[in-house]
């Protein structure tokens, strides 16, 4: 969520929804009466002084989420951009926001959804390029040196890997970990003292089984290219707005 720490807050929804709808890890074990209790992680950006820092996520807002979720809802899965988590997210002194990427691992599918919002820059300041795609048009080399930074550079990127293949806990655990290396390859510099980068990752097949072990390296590799395709995806979808410029406006001619 954006918001800072008050933006935790939405987490606090999600766990009321998830129990109203009897989702939740069971105290006393599967097939017993008693309560559950919803495991939810949550992770957060700086972004107060990009818009009105009195406008952040809340409790109803975590709820709503959860609740269109469980509804099959599709309009978060096509979210890019400036929006949700990332209305005041920044990369650099360019707009971050919201990103998604997929690619097919064999029969499984490895995907993440980030929230770009790093003090690190994004381009390369010699070519006009992006550091995760090179292939994307290159920006105005001039225009881009002429932006100033917003007021205070504490920032973090935030996001989730998820895989349907039947990963197990530390297979899982892996992925998060590989995924830190597509932010290192999108993002100069990574995992600043003042950035506090947080993946999470997640398994959503019926069973854990586990996969062997090739299975695993192909699905490590694609946790780290999908994070980095993810945030590229966030700064090119992003808009301009309160007072930060976007990668679409500063585009060579």
């Amino acid at each position: 969520a954006g918001g800072s720490a008050f933006g935790l807050a939405a987490a606090d929804g999600a766990m009321r929804e998830l129990e109203r709808a009897g989702r939740g890890f069971p105290v006393l074990g599967e097939g017993r009466p008693g309560p559950r209790v919803p495991i939810v992680p949550a992770a957060v950006i700086f972004d107060l002084f990009v818009g009105d820092a009195e406008h952040r996520p809340t409790a109803a807002d975590g709820a709503a989420a959860v609740s269109a979720a469980l509804a099959g809802d599709p309009v978060g899965a096509t979210a890019r951009g400036s929006v949700g988590a990332g209305c005041g997210a920044t990369a650099g002194v360019l707009r971050g926001g919201v990103g998604q990427a997929s690619v097919p691992v064999g029969e499984y599918t490895v995907s993440a959804l980030v929230v770009a919002n790093p003090v690190g820059s994004v381009i390369d300041p010699e070519t006009g390029l992006l550091w995760g795609d090179p292939g994307r048009p290159a920006v105005d080399t001039g225009r881009f040196g002429a932006l100033e930074h917003p007021a205070a550079r504490l920032n973090t990127t935030i996001g989730v890997v998820a895989t349907d293949a039947p990963v197990t806990t530390a297979q899982v655990t892996r992925l998060a970990m590989v995924g830190h290396d597509g932010i290192a390859r999108a993002v100069r510099p990574a995992h600043s003292p003042l950035d506090g980068d947080t993946l999470f990752a997640v398994g959503t097949a019926a069973e854990a089984s586990g996969v062997d072990v090739e299975t695993l390296h192909a699905l490590s590799a694609a946790a780290a290219d999908v994070v980095q395709q993810a945030l590229v995806d966030a700064v090119v979808s992003a808009v301009p707005g309160h007072g930060v410029g976007c990668w679409a406006e500063i585009l060579r001619d």
